[in-house]
Parts: C-alpha cells; structure tokens; sequence
C-alpha cells in the first residue's frame, strides 16, 4: 500500500443538517456521512456512517493490515447522545502484491450505536476518521453535525438504508454456522480453531481482531471435511509479548454468502 498522503490532503467540514441525512464529505475517492432516524422508544438512535466509494477505491475494516486506517467515530456526548461503537459487516481481504489488508471494496454502511441520553431536541456532532485508498491513501477526517429534533418524522427511505447496513451484519452463531472448539498456543504464537459451516465443500473466511498490539496472519493447514472446518492462524504479538485471554478475540467468519460472528472462547 502507498505511502499516506500528507495531512494537507485532509478533507474537513461541519455540514447543516439536512433532515436526517448529514451532508456528504467529500474527498477524492469517495464521500461519507451519517443518515439517521427517530429514537427508538428504549432510546436507541438508528444510525449508519454511510461511506461511498468510487470505482477501484476501497476502505478498511476494524482490523485493517499493517498499512490501513481503521475507521473511527467520536461522538460529543454534551449534546445528549452517548455513542458505545461501530459495527461492521463481514470484510474482504485484498493483496495488492506488496501488503494484505482487510476492508471493503463497495461502498459500505457501518451502523452506529447511539443512545438518546436526554429529552427534547438532540444534535449529533460526531468527529469522523478513515481512510479512503487506491494507488494512494486519503485519510478523510470530518466533523458531521446532524439535528434530530424532537418531532423528527420518520423517513422510509432513510430507515431503509439503515435496517439494509443492519441486515448486512454477521449473523450470531447457530447449530449450523458456530465455533466447536479455539485455543491459543502462546508459545507457537498460533491460534487453534475449528467451525461447523453451513457450506461443506468449501473452508470458511475468517477474518480476527484482537487487543491493541496483537494482529492476526492468514489461515494456515486449512481442513474440510463435511461442514467441519478446522484452522491454524498465526498471531503476532506486542514486543513486550503477552498472551490473549478468552473473549478477547472477535472472530467473523464467511462461508458462502453467510458470515457469522463472535468472541472466542478458549478451551
């Protein structure tokens, strides 16, 4: 992956508001901004961070690779919206012959986690960090800002967007798509897996994030036999060295046009 391109390349705005709908950042390969709806009655904001991309441009997962900007929301939390985090759907993984990296290569909407913390009218203000590539690297930072009053009405199509980004999350384990056994081998520095998948013929995609420092290489002495899947990832870990503890790691696995998600439990 080119080298990131200078902080001058930076894209910043503070959009009005428009409806529920942020403007779009503009940057040279793409756009982003947040669509929103109605709290919900527990208080829950349906939101997304809806990222568009041009063709050849592509952005990062949470766990990008060793050259990629994972995406990044902050959210002001004065303004009566408390935001716990992004969600993701299943990535890809791409090989440009020089680096791996893991991230989308259509445009994507990551759904976001706000809660109304307050009563009346709400404004989001959220600060927005990712990284927009192709030959190069465009970091794109913005300020979005987005009112959600409270007699806001409900818009179909923007609820559409969301409930589809929603839809488009990994699913949660079943009898037919599940972990059967992980553990860690800290002195092989190596994750241990095995997967019932829903598709038989073919292994899974796995794709993992882990704690700050430790990152996670391509699956290796891959077996398949009957939906059962069984794997060896290699883990690099921080210089200061560590081992990972159960439930640390978050694994998201494909197989076929299924993908499913969830901590590791180790034996």
């Amino acid at each position: 992956m080119a080298a990131l391109a200078t902080l001058s390349a930076y894209f910043f705005i503070a959009p009005a508001a428009n409806a529920a709908q942020s403007e779009w950042v503009q940057s040279e390969g793409g756009a982003v901004r947040i669509v929103a709806d109605r709290p919900e009655p527990d208080g829950t904001i349906p939101a997304i961070l809806d990222i568009r991309l041009k063709p050849g441009w592509k952005t990062y997962w949470v766990e990008p690779g060793a050259s990629g900007i994972p995406p990044q929301i902050t959210v002001d939390p004065q303004d009566g919206i408390s935001f716990s985090g992004l969600r993701f759907p299943a990535p890809k993984a791409f090989h440009d012959g020089i680096a791996s990296y893991t991230g989308y290569d259509r445009s994507v909407a990551f759904p976001l986690s706000l809660k109304r913390e307050k009563s009346g009218d709400l404004n989001l203000k959220a600060s927005v960090f990712l990284g927009i590539c192709k030959d190069i690297c465009i970091p794109v930072q913005a300020d979005i800002h987005l009112s959600l009053p409270e007699g806001l009405a409900e818009n179909p199509l923007d609820r559409a967007r969301i409930d589809d980004a929603v839809a488009a999350l990994p699913m949660q384990p079943s009898g037919a798509f599940r972990v059967t056994g992980a553990s860690f081998d800290a002195a092989e520095k190596r994750l241990h897996l095995s997967l019932q998948t829903p598709v038989a013929a073919k292994p899974a995609e796995f794709f993992l994030s882990g704690p700050p420092g430790f990152s996670f290489g391509k699956a290796e002495n891959v077996t398949v036999e009957n939906g059962k899947v069984t794997a060896e990832i290699p883990v690099r870990v921080p210089a200061k060295g560590g081992a990972l503890k159960s439930g640390t790691v978050m694994l998201v696995a494909r197989s076929g046009d299924q993908s499913m998600e969830t901590p590791l439990a180790f034996d």
